[in-house]
């Protein structure tokens, strides 16, 4: 009789605790405050959003967010941008994940972007609010709108951009004037994608010099222009195959002509569609040089053909605890292997605490390949004036930073007087 007994109260509490626990998931959370939110965006209109946005309490600290929402950009092939909204769901909503995106178009003006961008947040913060007691003054209203029919692009795909710039600038003994101008060429779809660009950059100063009452003017003109194209076709989810064709010039690098043929191949380890998040790409490629030189080089060369090959590794991460990228390339000529360089590249912004984040980028550039330079000394105006390139070995850059912020954890009020 007693194992009966204990079996029907063991089945009680499993009914009781099942009831309990769905009890539990059809009840909302009862809160006293609106949710935290942290939006994690460095190139959106954060007072825009807080303004609009007066349901939930907008925090600066992602570990004190009940809801953190990571907000990653990138471009579109009309030149428009397209957003990935990554909610992430901590704390009471710890079980609540979603992601959303929002493309914004090329012809977008900025406040339409913004509105658009807004709406979409809003979206993506009912699920939140379904769980708590606000979800009684929730309302939704639905405008259904027929599908718009298709029409033809005429441009199929092709999108075109120009620009020209200059600067002018001058004291009674110097002068400096800069010219640039650019042309692309770019037609992007989930297959194919083509990219084509000429820039073309001149560069004069002028320096009028008096010793002794003996006045010397000295002039540096450089210019270069390049011409690059860019075509990859995209295999699976994972594999790309395509290259680059570059023509250039340039009188800092003793480059008269440079045409540069170059086919790869690219095999990113994580989706491609999952590139704004994260991304480890491997590349290599293999590249003709056909090299004619301003000026005879260290080599005894005017005109050299070369074959090289590169191999390079990318990885990039964006996640609520910071983000990074870090890249490592290596390179090096057939005809000699000790002609060759390496270079890596870190950046890394790395949320320690709350409130404490660091940031870090390093670049690092071992050279032995440097065929170019012009044979011959160069003279105090060629340093000074960076007027032709100088031989290295290495080259390198650090930068480190701290930061640390504390007080009121609420960033919801916007206040425009006297400006930002």
């Amino acid at each position: 009789m007693r194992p009966l007994i204990r079996q029907l109260l063991a089945a009680g509490f499993l009914i009781f605790m099942t009831a309990h626990s769905m009890a539990q998931e059809r009840m909302p959370i009862v809160i006293e405050e609106p949710p935290r939110v942290f939006i994690d965006c460095h190139q959106c209109d954060l007072a825009y959003i807080r303004t609009e946005i007066t349901f939930v309490s907008f925090v600066r600290d992602r570990a004190e967010a009940d809801i953190h929402v990571l907000i990653t950009i990138q471009s579109t092939a009309d030149g428009g941008r397209e957003y990935t909204l990554n909610f992430i769901g901590q704390k009471n909503f710890y079980d609540i994940h979603h992601t959303l995106k929002y493309i914004a178009a090329r012809t977008d003006s900025a406040d339409m972007e913004r509105k658009g961008l807004v709406r979409v947040l809003k979206v993506g913060l009912v699920p939140y609010l379904a769980k708590t007691d606000l979800s009684d003054y929730l309302k939704i209203d639905f405008e259904r709108r027929l599908p718009e029919p298709e029409v033809e692009d005429r441009w199929n795909y092709w999108v075109f951009s120009m620009g020209l710039s200059g600067s002018l600038s001058g004291e009674e003994t110097k002068n400096f004037l800069s010219l640039r101008g650019n042309l692309s060429a770019n037609r992007v779809t989930e297959k194919l994608k083509f990219r084509s660009g000429l820039s073309v950059r001149f560069n004069n100063s002028r320096y009028e010099i008096t010793e002794d009452d003996v006045t010397e003017i000295i002039t540096s003109n450089q210019h270069s222009y390049s011409l690059s194209t860019l075509l990859v076709y995209s295999i699976s989810s994972h594999w790309s195959v395509g290259g680059w064709f570059g023509v250039s010039s340039s009188t800092f690098n003793n480059i008269k002509l440079n045409i540069n043929p170059a086919p790869a191949i690219e095999y990113n380890y994580f989706p491609y569609a999952e590139s704004t998040r994260r991304q480890l790409r491997f590349l290599y490629r293999i590249g003709y040089n056909l090299n004619f030189y301003r000026e005879e080089t260290i080599f005894d060369k005017t005109k050299e053909s070369l074959l090289g090959e590169t191999l390079s590794a990318t990885l990039e991460i964006k996640e609520p605890w910071g983000n990074i990228s870090a890249s490592i390339e290596g390179f090096h000529y057939f005809h000699d292997f000790s002609k060759n360089h390496l270079v890596f590249n870190t950046y890394l912004n790395l949320r320690l605490y709350r409130g404490l984040s660091v940031n870090l980028s390093a670049r690092f550039a071992k050279i032995n390949d440097q065929l170019n330079l012009a044979k011959g000394d160069l003279s105090m105006e060629d340093i000074l004036l960076e007027r032709k390139a100088l031989a290295t070995a290495y080259s390198y850059g650090l930068s480190v930073g701290f930061s640390y912020t504390f007080g009121s954890i609420y960033a919801g009020v916007v206040n425009p007087r006297f400006g930002s």
